[in-house]
């Protein structure tokens, strides 16, 4: 278990909202959650205005979007998750990192099944699946 954060000479790497509950502690974790409501909601406002605008060259538009939703992830991750380099988040990270690589397969897999799908059948098979 982390100590108090405020006893001198400890370096503790904590996520935004893991302060110790007592005194100014909740202070500061609502302090955090109300930073990342912020970031998020304006993150959130960024993509619409950017999606609606000229402010970014057209085919830029979706870069620019994925590069916002990544924000916004590392936001979430960091201010409502917690997730920090800290010791204790450590089973976190590995959680997210699975979770992640089991999206990347289903999304992997799904795509090469529908690539192999569409090369493989004839126009026969279409033609008797629409019947």
């Amino acid at each position: 278990m982390a100590s108090d954060p405020e006893t001198p000479g400890e370096n503790l790497d904590l996520a935004p909202g893991d302060e110790r509950i007592g005194g100014s502690g909740v202070a500061r974790g609502v302090r955090g959650y109300v930073i990342g409501l912020v970031l998020a909601a304006g993150l959130t406002a960024a993509s619409f205005y950017l999606a609606g605008s000229r402010l970014v060259w057209g085919p830029g538009i979706p870069v620019a979007l994925i590069v916002l939703a990544i924000a916004q992830m590392g936001v979430h991750l960091v201010f409502f998750l917690h997730l920090s380099t800290g010791p204790d988040s450590t089973n976190n990270v590995l959680a997210l990192a699975f979770g992640v690589l089991i999206v990347a397969l289903v999304f992997v897999g799904s795509v090469w099944i529908m690539a192999h799908l569409n090369a493989n059948m004839t126009m026969t098979q279409v033609m008797r699946m629409q019947r």
